[in-house]
């Protein structure tokens, strides 16, 4: 059964464990504010740092990919370089538009730290 989920899989199963097993520790909120065993700041600390960390290695491993392909599609077809260069500097944008996203959800998090 392992075998067919694969190595991203079975990360994203240990990941998802993880965080399911953090909720009943941080359910009931206290009168200091906290919630469970961490303050409102820092869990709005830790969103903001989850929303980059994500935000970023999955913008980049997307960049790499469509990099990659098109190189591999510029190497077969050299003739139509410059439209595959053209769709990979828009494509390139869209996805860095995702990285700014998560900057700015970041933000947001950092606003209710404070």
């Amino acid at each position: 059964m392992l075998a067919r989920i694969g190595k991203p899989g079975r990360i994203l199963a240990a990941l998802i464990l993880v965080l399911l097993s953090a909720a009943p520790a941080m359910a009931q909120a206290e009168a200091t504010g906290a919630v469970g065993f961490l303050s409102k700041e820092a869990m709005a600390l830790f969103a903001a740092a989850f929303a980059i960390g994500v935000g970023t290695i999955a913008t980049a491993l997307g960049q790499g990919n469509a990099i990659g392909k098109a190189m591999e599609a510029i190497g077969r077809n050299p003739e139509a370089a410059g439209t595959i260069r053209t769709t990979l500097l828009i494509g390139l944008a869209f996805i860095e538009a995702l990285c700014i996203y998560a900057l700015v959800i970041a933000f947001m998090a950092l606003g209710h730290a404070g």
